[in-house]
């Protein structure tokens, strides 16, 4: 069957959809809510069910792929919340240290989308190091609503030490060369923001896909260059970019932020129909392209 995408639904609905992800409504909210667009023996339930994520249909880097190693590994966060963990992912027989790209999931924590973008990572030459923000909570725990809810219950000024601890994690390990690069997704998108305002030169280059601005005052502290990935249709994210450009042009970062026509917050993420094949290509070539300049 073929695959929807975001093109197949009202735009209201899919406004009514990234209200409930990013947990402005519930899901009795939203499948209240999204009784008028069930039509033609669609309820309201397989719309939800349409537009939630496909994991297994959408991986492209499978977990047994023999050109990558991969493992699980605990890491310190002292100021954060003690003891942390990661999905780590290097190329297969590589006979030197590449540069580390830290991979920063949604408010989701390290579900199957992430590891899959560490694995892609790693096929383009780097060491990718995924945390997993809900770790002190047990872990991804396989379901999303159930991962929304507990993403509620962190305490996010811990999380956010926990993840400068994965970067300097990552930094250090004897695979890396000690260039660091972040890349994240939404929630992640705003971490990568967030860590470039905390890491000044330790971090080599960040980009932020649809990720919410840092506090303003901090921006000018960002020592790395900085890639913005946006959707067209983001009005969430898009109202902060204007005063955000503002900061990163008076504190003279290097920046380039690139808006894809058409789409909407989430296109990179190929689980759901969101994506758009064409933005996501681009954004990722950019991407690969903007580390291998800087991370190198």
């Amino acid at each position: 069957m073929e695959r929807k995408t975001a093109h197949d639904f009202d735009q209201e609905l899919l406004i009514l959809f990234d209200a409930y992800v990013h947990g402005g409504i519930d899901r009795r909210t939203f499948l209240d809510r999204a009784k008028k667009f069930a039509v033609g023996g669609v309820t309201a339930a397989m719309l939800l069910d349409q537009l939630s994520p496909k994991f297994a249909e959408a991986q492209e880097v499978t977990p047994g792929d023999d050109r990558i190693q991969q493992e699980y590994l605990e890491y310190p966060s002292p100021n954060g919340s003690g003891t942390m963990r990661g999905y780590f992912v290097k190329p297969t027989g590589a006979a030197a240290r590449a540069p580390g790209i830290l991979v920063i999931h949604e408010n989701r924590g390290l579900n199957p989308h992430i590891e899959d973008i560490a694995r892609r990572v790693a096929l383009d030459g780097f060491v990718a190091f995924a945390p997993d923000a809900l770790f002190p909570l047990g872990g991804y725990p396989g379901d999303e609503d159930k991962a929304r809810e507990a993403f509620g219950k962190l305490d996010q000024a811990k999380t956010r030490e926990d993840f400068v601890a994965a970067a300097q994690f990552l930094s250090k390990r004897p695979e890396s060369t000690g260039k660091l690069g972040a890349v994240g997704f939404c929630y992640g998108g705003g971490m990568v923001n967030y860590l470039a305002t905390r890491l000044g030169n330790e971090l080599s280059a960040g980009v932020a896909f649809y990720g919410s601005s840092p506090n303003l005052e901090d921006v000018a502290k960002i020592r790395s260059p900085l890639m913005i990935q946006s959707a067209e249709t983001d009005e969430r994210i898009n109202a902060s970019w204007p005063a955000f450009e503002v900061a990163l042009k008076a504190a003279k970062v290097t920046y380039e932020r690139h808006l894809y026509p058409g789409t909407q917050h989430g296109f990179n993420n190929n689980t759901t129909p969101r994506y758009d094949a064409a933005a996501a290509k681009l954004a990722w070539d950019r991407t690969i392209a903007f580390f291998k300049q800087h991370v190198r």
